[in-house]
């Protein structure tokens, strides 16, 4: 039987699962995905991270980044157990526009993506969330509150972002488990309103 945590207690994952979602955690590059998956996941997470190179440097804008050294060039991957009934398999995706193929094969049977925003990078946010949206998938959007970010109201976030009314937008800290988990978990409701 495998062991899982939740919010730091750890368990055992039940026999009794009956229902395993995909969740794609998207966002623009060096937004903090990794971070996240690494942050929730419930077993070691899968990472696909290299060292970033000076043959890259062309191609990755590190403007309003600090202390990047590495990126993700497949994907992340981690494990979390809502409840003995229901487990989210989370999947991160590349945010470089280079690996735009890889996004085909990952929302194959994705119940729905948490978009994570940089609040100072938002215009970085548009592709991704037409890539999404192209793929028709429902999303949530998850702003990641960095160090020293200005915190702005979620109606002029709203706006920036062209968001539709029903469009859940939280604030969240990708290093922090309760808060990472608290966007998560407002995603997975707005997925369950959307069956209803």
């Amino acid at each position: 039987m495998d062991s899982r945590r939740v919010l730091g207690d750890t368990v055992h994952l039940p026999d009794k699962v009956q229902i395993a979602a995909k969740i794609l955690v998207v966002g623009h590059f060096a937004v903090g995905k990794t971070t996240f998956i690494g942050t929730l996941s419930e077993i070691p997470p899968l990472r696909t991270e290299e060292t970033m190179t000076q043959a890259g440097a062309s191609v990755d804008d590190l403007r309003g980044v600090k202390g990047k050294t590495t990126t993700t060039v497949a994907m992340d991957f981690g494990r979390l157990t809502l409840n003995e009934r229901l487990v989210l398999y989370l999947f991160g995706t590349p945010g470089q526009q280079r690996f735009v193929q890889v996004w085909e094969d990952m929302t194959r049977g994705a119940l729905g993506a948490l978009i994570l925003v940089d609040p100072q990078r938002l215009k970085e946010s548009f592709a991704v969330m037409d890539l999404v949206e192209k793929y028709g998938i429902p999303y949530a959007i998850a702003v990641n509150r960095f160090d020293g970010t200005p915190s702005r109201a979620d109606e002029e976030l709203r706006e920036a972002l062209d968001l539709l009314p029903d469009t859940p937008i939280v604030t969240c800290d990708a290093r922090d488990e309760r808060s990472s988990a608290n966007a998560l978990m407002a995603l997975v409701r707005y997925l369950q309103s959307r069956t209803r």
